[in-house]
């Protein structure tokens, strides 16, 4: 049987992430595994090409940030003390870039990630995540539409 001593569980605070609870909570318990809890923020300087000043943003991106670790404070606190061994993790980027680097940083042996499914005009505008994830990541990803968990 693999090792699973690490998984991942990349979150978007909007998206339904508390419906991927039981299959995150499953596997950390059926391994002993530790829980990597990730919130990657939209790093906004990739909007400088627009006329904003410089400043404005980087303050901005600080705020967001900051907010970020209150709101994984929160969320760590609510929904994942039955988990044993939780750490989290917030930062700016490209999200699936930023999965993908913790994962290899962090010696992760599995990706657990929602995915929506979007297809045609929805996946052309929004991409996916998920499946940047899956095509770059080194170790397993499973991915779960959060409506079917």
């Amino acid at each position: 049987m693999k090792k699973v001593e690490k998984i991942l569980f990349p979150i978007n605070f909007a998206e339904n992430f508390e419906a991927l609870l039981p299959w995150v909570s499953t596997f950390a318990e059926k391994f002993g595994a530790t829980v990597y809890v990730l919130f990657v923020a939209q790093d906004l300087a990739d909007f400088s090409s627009f006329h904003v000043p410089h400043g404005n943003i980087q303050a901005f991106q600080t705020e967001v940030l900051k907010a970020a670790q209150e709101k994984m404070g929160a969320v760590s606190q609510e929904y994942f003390k039955a988990i044993p061994k939780v750490e989290t993790l917030v930062m700016a980027g490209a999200p699936a870039d930023k999965i993908v680097e913790v994962a290899d940083k962090e010696g992760v042996d599995l990706i657990v990630m929602g995915t929506h499914g979007r297809k045609g005009l929805e996946h052309a505008i929004f991409g996916s995540v998920c499946e940047k994830v899956i095509r770059k990541a080194s170790c397993p990803v499973i991915a779960i539409n959060p409506a079917k968990a």
